[in-house]
């Protein structure tokens, strides 16, 4: 990606451990009170059917939490949306390896049909009535980077109003000791391509090569390293304290994103 992409950010969401929401989270940010290692507190998806709703797992209830408070105001029917996850349900696929590995390996049609990656984004679309246009992308631990250049890309591109949805789950035991995710966390974003009364800040984002720094708030920085949606805290850390500026966030080996920020 050699020329930058520019957007305006006119909603976020967050669900972390410690931070229920976005405005508690930029109160922390910005140094307005200690964070306090907690669980992450997943909402009830109200917006989904009595069936559906019966049936949602950690990881859709953490998206379709982030996703409303970062569209909150806007008619989200009508958003396109980008799912980016490193490994999206860690609980189910446990479940599954678990099952498989009886004598009984019939496996239920809930868990069958929540363990496929796109599992989120069908629930949005069941929940919002959405019928734009939606990627779901996977990239590691780069996941969050991947899954802004390709919201900011279809900002630019296609001149689309688009929400991002970033997020992880944590897996039990055994697969927790390979990847020790510590708990549920993700991160939204609603990217226009022109300044209104609700924006934020224009972002601007390209590639570098140079080495991303530790969080400024630096009890936050061990979430940062061991939840992939949540590299995106530099870039909220900004955003909470209204600052303009680049941050550097890891995305692939060898590789960053030079984010900048000009608040609105």
């Amino acid at each position: 990606m050699n020329a930058p992409l520019t957007a305006w950010i006119t909603g976020i969401g967050l669900i972390a451990p410690g931070l229920p929401d976005w405005p508690s989270a930029r109160a922390v940010l910005r140094g307005e009170q200690a964070w306090a290692s907690a669980p992450s507190v997943l909402p009830t998806p109200s917006l989904l059917p009595p069936a559906e709703r019966r049936r949602a797992s950690r990881v859709i209830k953490l998206a379709l939490g982030i996703g409303l408070e970062a569209a909150a105001g806007a008619d989200v029917a009508t958003l396109a949306t980008v799912f980016s996850a490193s490994g999206s349900d860690g609980h189910n696929c446990h479940a599954l390896c678990e099952q498989l590995a009886t004598d009984d390996r019939h496996i239920s049609p809930t868990r069958f049909h929540n363990s496929v990656h796109n599992a989120p984004a069908g629930y949005w679309g069941i929940a919002t009535k959405s019928m734009a246009p939606c990627q779901v992308l996977c990239a590691h631990d780069g996941s969050f980077g991947a899954g802004l250049i390709d919201a900011l890309g279809q900002v630019v591109l296609d001149r689309q109003a688009t929400l991002l949805l970033t997020y992880d789950s944590e897996y039990p035991e055994p697969l927790f000791a390979k990847r020790p995710v510590p708990d549920c966390a993700g991160v939204s974003l609603r990217l226009e391509c022109e300044p209104s009364p609700q924006a934020l800040a224009r972002i601007t984002v390209q590639t570098t090569e140079s080495p991303a720094r530790p969080l400024e708030h630096a009890t936050l920085e061990p979430l940062r390293a061991a939840i992939p949606a949540l590299r995106s805290l530099p870039l909220l850390e900004r955003l909470a304290q209204g600052r303009s500026g680049e941050v550097c966030i890891d995305y692939l080996p060898g590789l960053r994103l030079a984010v900048r920020i000009d608040p609105a």
